[in-house]
């Protein structure tokens, strides 16, 4: 019989056009499992049931690993089970039978305004990396991309005249999302450093596309830069973008067109009631606020 996981990445992959990020994270998380069955004698994937599931979550929760990361390993092993019913290989899912951890619930961090404003703000060096590196933070706050659409984006796909970028999103939707002023000026100061052949629209100093991984240094090192003390990851400004538009008073659905999501319920944990905010209704509403 063909391989088991090999024929679901296959399917994640030519179907479903998940990410290589989402592809390897899933062939990790399928990987994990399958040595640890091995070790239970368990020598086939869909020869495992509930209970070797369990033993499974078990072992990673011996190996202290937090809650969220087993609650995602365990959706992976679901999805995978979902597939191979589909396919006839299993007869039932057992992975169904197993329960999730319960996770705390968290709001998403962000940026306060005015800490926003000092990381953009904050005084851009003149060279190729620094105008780059501008560009880049200016963007996904603009936009709320995620890091990996943002690095994925091509010179072609901002529209100048338009104000707008083309976005190729999860599961390969594509959308297009407006971007304001400051961030199509920053744009225009990388590409005259640039140029304006087509490609990969943030590059390294070799030519190549930016990397995730140099997006999030940069933000951390851009965050520290402007004094900021907590934790700043691009996906902070994605929370921010969708914070501070919620704050004034944008449409829930439009924002989550603007971000993405396939369900508005992963946009509404963005309902939460920012500081600024409960205090501009506190000063307006309260009789003795002032």
């Amino acid at each position: 019989m063909p391989d088991a996981v090999a024929q679901f990445l296959r399917y994640l992959d030519h179907e479903r056009g998940a990410s290589p990020h989402t592809l390897r994270g899933y062939a990790t998380d399928l990987a994990e499992l399958r040595a640890f069955l091995a070790r239970q004698g368990v020598t086939e994937l869909h020869s495992a049931d509930g209970r070797a599931i369990r033993a499974w979550l078990a072992w990673l929760h011996d190996r202290k690993l937090a809650k969220s990361s087993i609650a995602r390993k365990l959706a992976t092993v679901r999805s995978c089970f979902k597939f191979l019913a589909r396919r006839g290989v299993v007869e039932l899912n057992p992975a169904r039978q197993v329960r999730s951890p319960k996770l705390p619930k968290r709001l998403p961090s962000f940026l306060p305004k005015d800490e926003s404003k000092e990381l953009l703000d904050l005084r851009t060096e003149r060279s190729g990396a620094g105008l780059r590196d501008g560009a880049v933070l200016e963007l996904l706050y603009a936009t709320g991309l995620r890091v990996a659409e943002c690095c994925g984006l091509d010179r072609d796909d901002v529209d100048r005249r338009q104000g707008t970028v083309r976005v190729l999103g999860k599961g390969g939707k594509e959308r297009v999302v407006p971007v304001g002023d400051e961030a199509l000026h920053a744009v225009d100061s990388w590409l005259a450093v640039r140029g304006e052949a087509s490609g990969a629209l943030f590059t390294n100093a070799r030519g190549g596309r930016l990397t995730t991984r140099s997006v999030h240094r940069i933000v951390k090192q851009r965050a520290r830069a402007a004094g900021i003390d907590r934790r700043v990851t691009p996906h902070t400004l994605r929370h921010s973008f969708a914070t501070h538009m919620l704050g004034e008073g944008a449409d829930l659905r439009l924002i989550q067109e603007l971000l993405g999501h396939s369900r508005l319920s992963t946009t509404q944990r963005y309902t939460h009631v920012s500081p600024e905010h409960l205090m501009k209704v506190y000063d307006s509403t309260h009789p003795r606020a002032n």
